[in-house]
């Protein structure tokens, strides 16, 4: 799978991106902002986000197989501080899919989470949204295949590529 992921150098700033986002996603980008710090992460990255996401909407629940599914991925985002993820703590994401870039990028958020954020609001813009919503962000972590939280669903099963083929087609709706 190619990445669809625009990246634009590391992501609108902070207070930019609050107005962007649906009351929901906001809340999500908050919640991985707060797990970051509380896991002692130098970033937030798209495993953080992915987190998010599963904890707070159920339409982003609702895009995968089964509720077992669900579960199976929280259960290894959960372990992140205590087991599984260890090997990721005090590193940067780098993808490898989009360019590592020290310039310019949002402080706090690794290149591939940054990149993920700008994919969403790629991809409400093209729908003609006013505000990303949940599934923007869903898609867009799926669409860059080496990232953290693609790393996580691919342990817990989830076949990537049929959860983006479902959320591109879903695109309509959402807001």
């Amino acid at each position: 799978m190619q990445n669809r992921t625009a990246y634009n150098g590391g992501g609108p700033p902070r207070e930019d991106l609050d107005t962007r986002l649906t009351v929901e996603l906001a809340s999500v980008v908050s919640a991985a902002r707060r797990r970051a710090t509380r896991d002692g992460d130098r970033q937030v990255d798209t495993a953080h986000l992915l987190h998010g996401l599963l904890e707070s909407d159920p339409s982003v629940r609702a895009a995968f197989d089964s509720g077992a599914q669900v579960a199976r991925l929280l259960g290894y985002l959960v372990q992140r501080s205590i087991g599984y993820g260890l090997q990721w703590h005090g590193t940067i994401e780098d993808s490898g899919a989009v360019p590592m870039v020290t310039e310019g990028t949002v402080p706090g958020w690794s290149p591939a989470a940054a990149a993920a954020l700008d994919g969403a609001l790629d991809r409400a813009h093209a729908r003609y949204a006013t505000h990303a919503a949940c599934l923007d962000l869903l898609a867009a972590l799926v669409d860059d295949p080496e990232s953290r939280a693609v790393e996580v669903l691919r342990r817990a099963s989830v076949d990537t590529e049929r959860l983006a083929a479902r959320l591109d087609g879903g695109r309509s709706g959402q807001e």
